[in-house]
């Protein structure tokens, strides 16, 4: 099941890049357990609740979050500042809601929370005993940031 939940983020993520963000990203090979971590500044964290539990994750760098907020804004960002915040926040919600839109066509129901975004350094997340870890890193013409996916399946 990793791999096709892995698949539907990758989908969903190039979807919303290719539909609301105009920046053509790159997947790269899709991390698992504890190699599934990355350096980030701005973190945005959307829970799960259902058949699929657990935490959706979008980390950036500074220059990817950025870059990626500039993109959907039409504008220069030149810190990380709430429209930051609120930019990446919403990538969480667009590529969650694709992997529930995907895993209601498998029978599998998935209730999404309001995203948290958090700037910073060091952020570590823990909970979901037993749970599956991954992460797809993405590369972008400004940074990387990659999506992780924190689960337990019902």
């Amino acid at each position: 099941m990793t791999e096709d939940l892995a698949q539907y983020l990758v989908d969903s993520t190039l979807e919303v890049f290719s539909t609301m963000i105009f920046l053509e990203i790159e997947p790269g090979e899709v991390l698992h357990q504890e190699a599934a971590s990355m350096e980030s500044e701005l973190t945005s964290l959307i829970g799960l609740a259902g058949d699929l539990r657990g935490v959706i994750g979008v980390h950036c760098t500074r220059d990817a979050a950025q870059g990626i907020t500039a993109a959907m804004l039409g504008m220069e960002i030149d810190e990380l500042n709430e429209d930051v915040k609120d930019a990446i926040g919403e990538i969480a919600n667009m590529v969650a809601g694709g992997l529930k839109v995907a895993l209601a066509g498998q029978d599998v129901d998935v209730e999404l929370a309001i995203p948290t975004t958090v700037i910073g350094t060091g952020l570590r997340t823990s909970g979901l005993a037993g749970g599956s870890r991954f992460m797809i890193p993405f590369t972008l013409p400004v940074g990387v940031f990659g999506i992780e996916l924190k689960y337990v399946l019902s």
